[in-house]
């Protein structure tokens, strides 16, 4: 998230990992990981990404798994990023690990609720899309609440009007994930109840740190975990 106007669409980072040596080993998981600052990770390094380190957590699990392919910019909103998804190269249908996080602009500039659930839908939807129709290969992450931040309280906003629109953000989007059997993974506490900490806050004082990614993780780790053990909806 920025609180400055977002850049042109085009400037989307689209970081592809690396293939491999081409070996006899069955091909890696392929990760697409679709989002805003909170994807790109503003002010960290890329391998303290959340994406980044969930693929290198799942690896510790016996997985095979590239780093994820990001589509994220800071400062989108669930438009910028849907027009910024038409923009790039077709993304195709064989992905076996879609990650889905926005909304948290939308809600900054005062967008309602009632805007951004078919907004959303529409995202989760392509999403769903991208990993060829299978919902159990989806998850999303919730808004973390940025309210708690030095950044927010510096600007004078109301740190319950945040926490209360954001509240009402991640409803809808768990309520739209559930209706279509996508894991809705809850990082919200977490970041509500550490994100304030100056360990977990990068040195703007508004976006995590590596640190507090790393907690959206290990809170991801075993919901993916599961989808990729199991068997492939029907």
């Amino acid at each position: 998230m920025t609180m400055r106007a977002a850049p042109a669409l085009l400037a989307a980072v689209l970081a592809t990992a690396p293939s491999g040596d081409g070996g006899a080993a069955p091909a890696a998981l392929r990760a697409l990981a679709l989002g805003d600052s909170y994807t790109i990770g503003e002010g960290v390094a890329a391998d303290g990404r959340w994406p980044a380190r969930l693929a290198a957590d799942l690896r510790e699990d016996g997985f095979a798994i590239d780093d994820p392919r990001i589509v994220a910019t800071t400062g989108w909103t669930t438009d910028e990023l849907a027009s910024a998804l038409d923009a790039a190269e077709p993304l195709g249908r064989d992905w076996d690990l879609v990650s889905l996080l926005i909304g948290v602009n939308d809600q900054y500039r005062g967008r309602p609720v009632a805007d951004y659930a078919p907004a959303f839908a529409m995202l989760l939807d392509r999403a769903i899309g991208y990993a060829g129709g299978r919902a159990d290969r989806v998850f999303v992450l919730a808004i973390p609440d940025w309210g708690v931040t030095p950044f927010a309280a510096a600007s004078g906003r109301d740190p319950a009007t945040i926490a209360r629109e954001l509240d009402a953000y991640n409803a809808v989007a768990a309520r739209i994930c559930a209706e279509r059997g996508v894991a809705f993974v809850d990082i919200a506490p977490v970041s509500r109840a550490r994100g304030a900490e100056p360990a977990m806050l990068a040195d703007d004082g508004l976006h995590p740190s590596a640190a507090l990614y790393a907690e959206w993780a290990r809170l991801a780790r075993p919901v993916v975990r599961r989808r990729l053990a199991g068997p492939p909806a029907p």
